[in-house]
């Protein structure tokens, strides 16, 4: 039989079977989506999370479930829930940018540290007295470390505590947990995979981990928000949905080639978009994705639940949601504590983490993948999950009678104590605080630096030279180790000037002589670490007798010789950086974009929330109350130059606005105002246009039309009135008499209580 004929013989069988698998897809995926949609509406009616929906309808979609159907194919789910995982990760990133990281400080580093570090050791301990493996309880203490904060984040809004100092605390802690998550997937991976805790294993991977880490952040910050710029014309949200799922997915396809995994990826590239200018508009466009995939994920975690396990597992479930819920509010209380927030802040956050959630069931799903966890204990997190999710609202409303019972009981020196250290910590001297800046970007500039110094060294030895060599066997070595050199210079400038400005070591040194001694140091250290690149470069291509004896030379050259020129060069490329790396914020305050003397011209979005929505430019009184002049406004993709007064207002406007300093930052939170998200318990449908007829009792009798207050006190529009038969336009001036008839737009009920 000839090969051509096997072909034939076989496409048809090829053909029907893609036929099948394209049909149990769709219909695997259908089912999915009808059964979420019942459920999460049905949650939705019970205002509980949408994400307790999404676990009930993946339960009913499984084999658990007798009474209903359930899904043909079980990769389908896996491969949808992986996409899931995958795009949630992204999307947590564009939440993680460098400037919230750094906003959010010591108390939100050391808080997150302290919870990881103690649910660790409780969720491992627990696991062993349990009778897990030692694996399986590694992993059970990084799901039980990880608060939610898709559901805090839900708690918060639907009890309306936004906007309390705790909560803006409880969001920063959430932040850094992520990022801890995200390097604990990478420990536990390599832990399940060598099947032993190796300390220099794990410090092997930390390390690398960071190195990628940083050079990923480093190329993209550099490259990334300048290509979006340029094409800043042709990205409405079509192309930017398509441009930045194919950078995350593209992300994550790099992670793992370089041998981490694709939400990891996701999570870099979603972080180095999270700084750009663009990155509400992505957040805008990718959330229907986010929010497609992400149910899917959720949907496949309830399939894992099975009740019987549950029932069996009863006391282990109760076991591990109290020690969730006691855990979390011990580590977040005293980590809050710990880093000087007052008893009451510091009560309220820890009462705000008791529960566990999307990251509980990534390191589940990834334990499972690498078939190191038990699958019994999948489906008791979800229970422990569901359990704790519910609770969390009642928890948080218990925060303040706790901490009034606690401030009631408690010693008075211990009181005094906590008082004490609280103002301590809160007043720092200025002299600390620009220490601490100046070591902050001590360490940075090494970090950075060093990374990319590596990174020039490893690529220049592993393609470049065997490139040369093939090329110019006689001069390969010699040509590789000048290139290599050439590039690393303006870095390896860098790298050995002082981090400080002389203005700030000369204050520190006028402050306190003894911080002499440390910025000596750092000096020192510096100097020696570039040297040591230069030897380890020379020493990769020569023997260590060249690289000694040449290495100091070539430093010392590169130091005096060619040091100006390079760090006027680098000067300008770390000024990029930064541009880059702050663009979002530089571009909506314009700090960088002088006009004349201290006017500048920054670019703002208009929200939802925005008081002059709809307004026209001449009624807005933008120019009077605060200074400033619209010199452009971005409507999608078309630009208006110099609009005039005529010109109305929309939600999403790019508004270029020139100002100074001052008036730009008294603008930016009006014209980026949040939306008002307090519930009216109005539904759309109770919205009607009504007649009603004013009694002598009314209300309104004696006020004129601009008096009465019918849009912000009753919610009610008017649209006509009549008196004696005959309509009158309602103008502010006109007063309200009785047997007026009114032709009002709002609730049936507040309509009629105007009669």
């Amino acid at each position: 039989m000839t090969l051509a004929t096997i072909l034939l013989t076989a496409a048809p069988a090829v053909q029907h079977a893609a036929e099948m698998n394209i049909e149990s897809l769709i219909s695997d995926l259908a089912f999915l989506l009808i059964l979420a949609a019942v459920t999460t509406l049905f949650f939705k009616w019970i205002k509980q999370p949408v994400v307790l929906g999404y676990i009930v309808a993946g339960f009913l979609a499984s084999p658990n479930f007798t009474y209903l159907p359930s899904i043909t194919t079980e990769q389908n789910i896996e491969f949808w829930a992986q996409l899931g995982i995958v795009v949630l990760l992204f999307s947590l990133g564009l939440e993680f940018s460098f400037k919230k990281l750094l906003n959010a400080g010591g108390s939100a580093v050391v808080t997150a540290l302290i919870i990881v570090v103690g649910m660790m050791c409780c969720g491992f301990a627990i696991g062993r007295i349990l009778g897990f493996t030692n694996i399986n309880s590694l992993f059970l203490g990084g799901m039980l470390s990880m608060s939610s904060t898709t559901i805090i984040i839900k708690a918060f809004t639907d009890l309306h505590l936004t906007h309390k100092k705790f909560a803006s605390l409880v969001f920063a802690v959430l932040i850094v947990e992520d990022l801890f998550a995200v390097v604990m997937m990478v420990i536990l991976s390599s832990i399940a995979i060598n099947n032993s805790v190796a300390g220099g294993e794990m410090l092997l991977n930390i390390s690398k981990l960071v190195f990628f880490l940083v050079i990923w952040f480093a190329v993209g910050v550099f490259i990334l928000p300048s290509l979006l710029n340029i094409n800043r014309r042709y990205l409405n949200s079509e192309t930017l949905l398509v441009v930045s799922m194919g950078l995350c997915l593209g992300m994550a396809v790099f992670s793992v080639y370089c041998g981490f995994s694709l939400a990891l990826g996701a999570f870099v590239m979603g972080s180095i978009l999270a700084g750009t200018s663009f990155a509400e508009r992505i957040e805008h466009v990718v959330t229907p994705v986010k929010d497609l995939f992400g149910a899917i994920f959720f949907i496949s975690v309830g399939m894992m639940v099975n009740p019987q396990i549950i029932v069996d597992y009863s006391g282990p479930i109760l076991i591990i949601s109290t020690v969730v819920i006691v855990g979390m509010i011990i580590f977040g209380t005293t980590g809050m504590l710990a880093t000087g927030q007052s008893l009451k802040v510091a009560i309220e956050s820890g009462f705000s983490l008791t529960q566990i959630g999307e990251f509980a069931f990534i390191i589940a799903t990834l334990g499972l993948q690498l078939g190191v966890l038990d699958a019994s204990i999948y489906p008791i997190v979800v229970a422990v999950s569901v359990l704790t999710t519910f609770t969390t609202p009642y928890f948080i409303r218990m925060a303040d009678p706790a901490y009034r019972f606690i401030e009631a009981h408690l010693p008075a020196k211990l009181h005094f104590l906590i008082d004490r250290y609280s103002d301590n910590a809160s007043t720092e001297s200025e002299t600390g605080i620009l220490w601490k800046t100046v070591f902050t970007r001590y360490i940075w500039r090494i970090l950075l630096y060093a990374s990319v110094l590596i990174a020039i060294t490893l690529i220049s030895r592993e393609f470049l030279f065997p490139l040369l060599k093939r090329i110019a066997p006689e001069w390969g070595r010699f040509i590789c180790t000048l290139i290599t050199f050439i590039v690393m210079s303006p870095f390896l400038l860098a790298l050995s000037y002082p981090a400080s400005k002389k203005t700030e070591r000369e204050r520190l040194i006028a402050a306190n002589a003894r911080f002499d001694l440390p910025l000596i140091l750092m000096t020192f250290f510096r100097l020696m670490l570039a040297l040591g690149f230069v030897m380890y470069l020379l020493k990769s291509f020569y023997s260590w007798s060249v690289a000694a004896s040449m290495g100091v030379a070539i430093f010392l050259m590169l130091i005096f010789v060619v040091s100006k020129r390079l760090r006027r060069r680098m000067r300008s490329i770390e000024e990029k950086f930064l541009n880059n790396l702050n663009e979002r914020e530089l571009r909506r305050s314009g700090r960088n974009n002088n006009v004349i003397s201290n006017l500048h011209l920054a670019f703002m979005t208009v929200s939802y929330g925005c008081p002059v929505v709809g307004r026209r430019l001449k009624d807005s009184e933008l120019r009077t109350r605060f200074g400033v002049s619209i010199a452009s406004i971005q409507r999608g993709t078309k630009l208006l130059p110099v609009p005039d007064g005529e010109t109305r207002l929309f939600p999403g406007d790019v508004l270029g606005v020139i100002g100074t300093d001052d008036e730009i930052q008294h603008l930016i939170p009006v014209i980026e105002a949040p939306v008002d998200d307090t519930d009216t318990g109005l539904s759309p449908s109770d919205l009607r246009l009504s007649s009603v007829q004013l009694s002598d009792n009314s209300p309104l009798i004696g006020k004129t039309v601009g008096e009465s207050e019918l849009s912000t006190k009753y919610k009610s529009l008017l649209v006509s009135m009549m008196r004696d038969d005959n309509f009158i336009t309602p103008e502010p001036s006109v007063t309200f008499e009785p047997h007026d008839k009114l032709w009002l737009v709002g609730s049936a009920d507040t309509i009629a209580s105007l009669k």
